[in-house]
């Protein structure tokens, strides 16, 4: 049986959605407090008792701290239009690699929305 581990993880910062039409509210410079969800799906570990330890999550997001706290995300690359779903997609490639068992990754833009990405089919 399968077990799924989240990992919260807050940053703070600014964008704004250049292909949103003109007057549009998202258009405008503004921010959010960000909260990421990261998700890894395993078998529980006999001897450790755990999926994964979460150190290793907040390891593998720490580089994407550094790059996306406090800062102006249409100025990352691959950010220029930094959708809550593209910013979802943002991280999963960029934490893939690091942990087995990603199973998605959801993204609170505020507290009632938020994108929920699951990978490539």
């Amino acid at each position: 049986m399968s077990t799924t581990l989240v990992k919260e993880l807050r940053f703070e910062a600014a964008h704004q959605l250049p292909k949103t039409p003109p007057g549009h509210k998202c258009r405008r410079l503004h921010g959010h407090s960000f909260v990421c969800e990261i998700h890894i799906r395993g078998e529980v570990d006999e001897e450790t008792g755990w999926v994964l330890d979460f150190a290793d999550v907040d390891t593998a997001f720490a580089p994407l701290m550094e790059i996306l706290d406090h800062n102006f995300l249409n100025d990352v690359p691959g950010l220029e239009n930094p959708t809550s779903e593209n910013l979802a997609q943002y991280i999963w490639k960029a934490i893939d690699a690091t942990l087995p068992g990603l199973c998605a990754i959801v993204v609170h833009e505020t507290c009632t929305s938020r994108c929920i990405y699951t990978g490539d089919p």
